[in-house]
């Protein structure tokens, strides 16, 4: 089977110069969404530099208290594959009241629907921060009053390096946070659990309670080929991007929704593949390619406001079509939920 190389668009801060980064050994990695990975060092574009003020407020809420990425990490290896004794409601056809959950408003505004992951681990000198998107999942938690976000695995993976057995994480702190709001105010909230995920779709199912974020509706059914759709992007530059829409996000960041097509499906093997058959419709091509930091995002049927799939980055296609926009449809975040009528029977 080949190795398919992803470059997903998350982000990851990094704190250059130090002693904790020496021993990482690491800079910004591309993330790969294969039965096999691979990893490959880049070199960070200075003006796409997170604001230090994020970093600081991010980390002011870290505390023996959360649980650390050390036991985040051992949920996520010990939960993989956990199917949640509720189901997720079947939304392809959402009422306009939901509709309005996942598609921005008339302004443009995200209205803080879709949120900010961030793992990050202090230590005595230093700091990693390395930060997805998400959404909020219409399920409950086994935990009352807590929410659970959906996002992507890929950068919860790069944070085994953060706490790699090999560095001196005396005197450290670490944690997953959710980060919603608006631009002149933001929640953040720790993660307590991981309760599910599907690693090798690059899926992760977190938990957080308190944060009050709206839900967006699911669709388990695959959008056609040519299907329009809006994608919601980020950017981590210092300046607004040149191109227009873009609008201020939480902690300094920016945002935008942007109109795309789905392409195609592909399995894991890469070979081409057709909803409607009995094919594996394990990834989705889209257009346009997905900025950094947009992984864990939704991919939103324009017509119905119905998620249709998750972004994880991009991958080339072959050599004549070039490079597309690669997630994970729908259907797939269904597999870590009962089937209607089923809940809570084993």
């Amino acid at each position: 089977m080949p190795l398919i190389t992803l470059w997903p668009p998350a982000y990851t801060r990094y704190v250059y110069g130090s002693r904790f980064l020496s021993q990482l050994c690491l800079r910004n990695c591309y993330a790969t969404v294969a039965p096999a990975t691979s990893r490959q060092p880049r070199t960070p574009d200075s003006d796409s530099a997170l604001p230090s003020s994020l970093d600081k407020n991010i980390l002011a809420h870290l505390s023996t208290d959360i649980p650390s990425l050390h036991e985040l990490i051992r949920q996520y290896e010990a939960n993989s594959g956990h199917v949640f004794r509720c189901s997720l409601p079947y939304e392809s056809r959402p009422s306009e009241s939901r509709q309005r959950h996942g598609l921005p408003n008339t302004s443009g505004d995200s209205e803080s629907n879709i949120v900010m992951i961030a793992h990050c681990v202090e230590t005595r000198d230093d700091h990693k921060v390395s930060l997805s998107s998400g959404f909020a999942l219409e399920a409950p938690s086994a935990i009352p009053g807590e929410t659970l976000f959906l996002t992507c695995a890929h950068t919860l993976e790069e944070a085994r390096y953060f706490v790699s057995p090999d560095i001196n994480l005396v005197s450290s702190k670490s944690g997953t946070f959710v980060i919603s709001g608006s631009p002149e105010y933001q929640q953040i909230y720790p993660v307590s659990a991981i309760p599910s995920a599907l690693p090798r779709s690059d899926l992760l199912v977190l938990a957080s309670s308190k944060a009050s974020v709206q839900t967006l509706p699911m669709s388990p059914y695959p959008a056609q080929p040519g299907t329009c759709i809006r994608a919601h992007f980020v950017s981590h530059s210092k300046s607004p991007p040149m191109e227009p829409g873009w609008i201020p996000w939480v902690g300094g960041t920016w945002s935008k929704w942007v109109r795309g097509t789905v392409l195609g499906y592909r399995d894991f093997a890469g070979r081409e593949t057709m909803p409607g058959t009995y094919d594996a419709l394990s990834h989705l091509l889209f257009t346009p390619l997905p900025t950094m930091g947009s992984s864990g995002g939704p991919i939103i049927d324009d017509e119905s406001g119905a998620v249709i799939g998750v972004m994880l980055g991009t991958r080339m296609d072959n050599g004549i079509e070039g490079v597309r926009g690669w997630g994970v449809p729908s259907e797939t975040i269904f597999e870590m939920f009962s089937l209607p009528g089923l809940e809570g029977k084993r």
